[in-house]
């Protein structure tokens, strides 16, 4: 990690750094460049979504007999692309935010290099305590790019993966076919529909005991977590699961601590008068389509709720939810005193033995008698002999020396005679001498 910091700042120095290649200018152009087709993906499905949905909404007023057919491939048609518009608006959302952490990290990087260059200036030594921790902030900062960089390598991927979503779209309801199902409707956008209910409250007098929020009487409206992603909760319940975007200046109803918009006064007012029944209804509707689920976030209400296969025509109610709790019991290990039969055998042979036995002294009298000897007994004593101490030998040790020979022998040295003449002169002496 320290190396990786020198490096980054001798490249930035000029210095050296070679083989590094600029990550954040590489990221500032590839943002805007994973963003744009993001984009045109997300256009094409909302607009086959307004279509979509001008069609269904057209069916509902006025019902169509060549589209009688259509009807429910046009309503699965409706939740696959808002779902394929949600995961599009998640990505674009990581998108946004990837470019903000660059950003970010981008002014953090600068500024530790500017930190490093006052710190380090033109000396020829500086403390390692002083730098060390800057080439690891710098070195940590460049890993940061780096995945960075692989994250939004991924959305790219993941994007270029749901394309193919809009293709199946249009094998399904080409141009022609969509044209003529058009022919005599306004398509309108969800902007357009929040548009022409602007300056449309619902009354709060009319109401006693639901609450209602509005943006100008409630702070952090903007925050709040609505109901079924924003759609109006009426059009689900009573137009068999339209999606119509709902309108929060309208009024936000609240009830039960969850939050609910609606896309005009009227269904406003309809859902308030009984919101569990709506709610119930909307339940049943995603036990149908079990898209709904994952679309309308409904994860909370399905945990109380059975398959829709396992429910019976007749019986449309939601079950109650299996309620869990952990028990535990406890019993005394002798409750009564213990009883031990210590004459109990288990071995078969061994009561075998006894019966015989049994059987054998049945059999069997006692005698006695007695003698004049054995009257008024008497104490009989007898006398030994104690053992006696012997003492043997069985082993003596002896030593013995023997005489050191001492032998002088002289004349072994020569002479000035040519012959040599050597004396030998015994000097043992005898042992008893030493």
């Amino acid at each position: 990690m320290i190396v990786t910091g020198i490096r980054l700042f001798n490249k930035d120095c000029g210095k050296g750094g070679e083989g590094i290649d600029d990550l954040p200018a590489i990221l500032n152009e590839a943002i805007p460049a994973a963003t744009q087709p993001i984009d045109a993906e997300l256009r094409a499905s909302q607009d086959l979504a307004y279509r979509y949905t001008a069609v269904l909404e057209m069916t509902r007023e006025s019902p169509h007999r060549n589209i009688e057919g259509r009807l429910s491939m046009l309503k699965e048609a409706l939740f696959n692309v808002r779902q394929h518009e949600a995961f599009l608006c998640i990505i674009l959302s990581d998108v946004i935010t990837c470019a903000q952490e660059v950003e970010m990290m981008d002014k953090q990087f600068a500024a530790q290099i500017e930190h490093l260059k006052n710190t380090v200036q033109a000396k020829t030594a500086v403390p390692t305590s002083q730098v060390f921790p800057i080439f690891l902030a710098l070195a940590n900062l460049w890993t940061s790019f780096q995945d960075e960089i692989l994250l939004l390598s991924f959305l790219t991927n993941l994007t270029g993966s749901l394309q193919q979503f809009l293709g199946i779209h249009a094998q399904l309801f080409p141009d022609d076919v969509m044209e003529s199902l058009l022919e005599g409707v306004t398509v309108k956008s969800d902007e357009q529909r929040i548009k022409e209910t602007m300056g449309i409250k619902v009354n709060v007098s009319d109401f006693k005991e639901q609450e209602w929020l509005f943006p100008e009487t409630t702070a952090n409206f903007d925050q709040l977590l609505i109901q079924y992603r924003g759609f109006c909760a009426h059009a689900l319940a009573e137009k068999d699961g339209l999606l119509l975007p709902g309108n929060p200046a309208i009024g936000i109803l609240k009830h039960k601590e969850k939050y609910y918009t609606f896309s005009s006064k009227e269904s406003a007012y309809v859902f308030a008068q009984n919101p569990d029944m709506f709610i119930q209804l909307i339940g049943e509707k995603a036990r149908e389509c079990a898209e709904l689920i994952q679309l309308l976030e409904l994860h909370h209400q399905f945990e109380s709720l059975a398959p829709y296969s396992q429910v019976r025509s007749g019986d449309k109610r939601s079950m109650k939810p299996i309620t869990k709790c952990d028990s535990s019991t406890q019993t005394d290990t002798h409750i009564l005193p213990p009883t031990i039969v210590k004459s109990y055998e288990w071995n078969e042979w061994e009561l075998r033995r006894k019966a015989i036995k049994l059987a054998n002294l049945r059999r069997k009298l006692t005698h006695s008698m007695q003698t004049n000897l054995s009257h008024m007994r008497r104490d009989g004593s007898t006398q030994v002999y104690l053992l006696k101490d012997f003492g043997t030998q069985t082993k003596l040790d002896n030593s013995s020396n023997v005489p050191r020979p001492q032998i002088f022998l002289a004349g072994l040295r020569g002479g000035s005679t040519p012959t040599t003449c050597m004396v030998k002169v015994n000097l043992t002496r005898a042992v008893d001498e030493t």
